[in-house]
């Protein structure tokens, strides 16, 4: 099966959209730069959302659901973010189809026009602050801590499946706080789960890191990201964590009465990470022969394979293998498709990153063995039977720790310094990957920089030391290093 994906030093592009398709993660839809996430692919994000959740929850946050639409008007109050998305949104303007007169089909009802457009949400904050309005009153309604999993649409013209579509899925939290203080906080707070999420879950390393003027989130006071690395050498903003000041709470008038007796304006954050992230966990770990998967996200953790196919014995055995991995909570399934070969499904699974593989032959029972196969490097190891599940419990736990340390020393070799525009430009062209240079702060730079190269800065690295230089295009002083790369 690994021939009918490309190589990824032949065409990573193509490489990428051959397994999301191979394996059976998602398809393009009758709906132009959108998607349908198959089974598959949707099971593994619901491994992501479900930890995450888990992961907010723990930090006091709580759910809820807010309207798909949102009055134009909304977002015209908050000047920033209006222009930072009115190229990608979708307007509704009417409510009612009719039948075409010459019964051609159905068209747009003319009478039907809406009073007021309709903007199906980019993002959330103008309608949730608008309904804060009504819910914060006093100090004693603070914090709010409020997560909703949703769809959004962007009208992107340039689509890729998982990593950029008109319409995708994600976590979006908003909060309010009473402080500016306690509002940077939280926003460091998700960060940080962020991060731990993506180093300890998805086995992909990342750099946190505050955004540029220029690259923050429209509305926002300061943009905080993780960034990762993809095989490419490209970097992918992995999430966002925004520090939104009282820009929101100003403009839908949220209020609330402090201690003091004094009436203030609230202080907010947003933040959210999406399917974006599946895209990410494959160009990350996957290989020539498909996907691969960490053990912690996988849909699927061990498959048991009959050799050559089932019979009593073997399905004795294997019954004794999925009982005591599922006492482990290990997900297992065992395969008996008579219909298909045992080579063919150690392909396929292979292909859909399954990361343990369980071979159960009658000439490995005659020995009370079973022949086990890791994805992540494609080792074979002969275990005893009674002891296979306890095995695979230790192999799931160095197959996550293997992938993360490897892509780390990925992307740990492709950070480099660069002092002057020549060698940043040699770097860039070469091995690619995060160049830590001097900036002068100025956004005319930044886009200077990114016209010639190509590159975005991606962050002001919070763990950055402070060391003068000189930025390496203008020559104008700089107090710090920052991160470029070309990135997705």
């Amino acid at each position: 099966m690994s021939k009918v994906i490309t190589a990824r030093s032949e065409d990573y592009s193509q490489w990428y959209n051959d397994i999301v398709k191979r394996a059976n993660l998602a398809d393009h839809s009758a709906v132009r730069g959108c998607m349908v996430i198959k089974p598959y692919g949707f099971a593994i994000w619901e491994n992501m959302r479900d930890q995450l959740d888990k992961m907010f929850k723990e930090t006091g946050h709580v759910n809820a659901s807010f309207p798909l639409f949102i009055p134009k008007s909304f977002l015209s109050k908050e000047a920033e973010h209006v222009e930072g998305f009115a190229k990608e949104c979708a307007v509704v303007t009417h409510h009612r189809l009719m039948n075409a007169p010459d019964g051609s089909g159905v068209i747009v009802d003319p009478s039907a026009k809406l009073e007021e457009e309709l903007i199906v949400r980019p993002t959330s904050e103008t309608i949730i602050w608008n309904t804060y309005r009504d819910w914060i009153k006093s100090y004693r309604d603070l914090p709010l801590l409020i997560n909703q999993w949703a769809n959004v649409v962007r009208w992107e013209m340039r689509t890729r499946l998982f990593l950029r579509t008109a319409e995708f899925h994600w976590q979006e939290g908003h909060t309010a706080h009473s402080t500016s203080e306690e509002a940077v906080e939280e926003t460091l707070k998700i960060l940080d789960i962020y991060e731990k999420f993506a180093e300890e879950y998805m086995a992909m390393p990342v750099i946190k890191g505050v955004k540029s003027v220029n690259e923050r989130f429209a509305g926002a006071v300061d943009t905080y990201t993780i960034e990762a690395l993809m095989q490419d050498s490209k970097a992918l903003q992995a999430g966002t964590s925004h520090f939104l000041g009282q820009n929101f709470a100003k403009a839908f008038d949220v209020k609330f009465l402090s201690e003091n007796n004094k009436e203030e304006y609230v202080w907010a954050t947003s933040w959210g990470v999406s399917t974006r992230l599946v895209g990410g966990l494959i160009m990350t770990h996957s290989d020539d022969q498909g996907l691969v998967v960490p053990p912690k996200l996988a849909a699927l953790q061990a498959v048991i394979v009959p050799i050559p196919k089932p019979d009593a014995i073997i399905n004795e055995a294997a019954d004794k293998v999925i009982a005591a991995l599922k006492d482990k909570g290990i997900s297992v399934k065992y395969d008996t498709d008579a219909k298909k070969r045992p080579g063919f499904k150690f392909a396929e699974y292979e292909m859909h990153g399954v990361p343990v593989r369980i071979g159960i032959g009658k000439r490995d029972l005659e020995k009370n063995q079973v022949e086990i196969a890791r994805r992540d490097t494609g080792e074979k190891t002969s275990v005893d039977l009674d002891g296979a599940a306890a095995y695979i419990e230790k192999l799931l736990v160095e197959i996550q720790d293997n992938l993360f340390n490897k892509a780390k020393k990925f992307r740990d070799d492709r950070i480099s310094r660069a002092d002057d525009f020549d060698t940043f430009k040699e770097i860039l062209n070469g091995k690619g990957g995060f160049v830590s240079a001097h900036w002068d702060g100025t956004t005319e730079t930044e886009l200077k920089i990114k016209e010639l190269t190509k590159a975005t800065l991606r962050c002001i690295p919070l763990n950055n030391e402070k060391e003068a230089g000189k930025c390496i295009l203008t020559g104008e002083p700089s107090k710090e290093r920052v991160l470029f790369a070309k990135a997705y």
